[in-house]
């Protein structure tokens, strides 16, 4: 494991995100699609995409930018616009492409409906009272989530 993966995954477990959290993520987005799906299936996928450089970058760089927020360390209107997770900002979710744009298309629509539906880990990550800033964090969860599902799938019709 290098460096950067190394920093991602300390970073994520020190924000309150496990791999199993993601992993119920993607089983949340696959169950309805693979009938025999287990837990063991979605955590290595989830592992295969944090071993990703593209998505480590992402993740050291979005939780990066909520700690800056969080601390509030950066200029106005950056501060306040990233602080609030104002709707219009819209750099979060282009982060989060980066990450669902590795494993293709299936990908795109999976990230939209769980960023929609917030469940699990991302209920709370985007939960403010919690007094955490999560602006970025959130949307890389559910991007990670929705990239391992694309790529489960992709395996799955491989298989089938």
């Amino acid at each position: 494991m290098n460096h950067v993966e190394e920093k991602a995954r300390k970073w994520l477990k020190e924000r309150g995100v496990e791999v199993k959290d993601i992993a119920n993520l993607v089983y949340f987005l696959q169950e309805k699609y693979h009938k025999n799906l287990k837990m063991e299936d979605c955590i290595a996928n989830v592992e295969k995409v944090l071993s990703k450089r593209e998505v480590q970058n992402a993740i050291i760089t979005g939780i990066q930018l909520d700690i800056l927020a969080e601390k509030g360390m950066l200029e106005e209107p950056l501060q306040s616009i990233i602080a609030t997770d104002e709707s219009l900002y819209g750099v979060d979710e282009i982060l989060a492409f980066s990450i669902v744009n590795v494993y293709g298309s299936i990908g795109f629509t999976n990230y939209g409906y769980i960023d929609k539906q917030k469940p699990g880990i991302l209920a709370y990550l985007n939960d403010k009272s919690t007094g955490k800033c999560n602006t970025f964090l959130d949307d890389i969860v559910g991007a990670i989530a929705a990239a391992a599902s694309s790529r489960l799938a992709h395996a799955a019709a491989n298989v089938e």
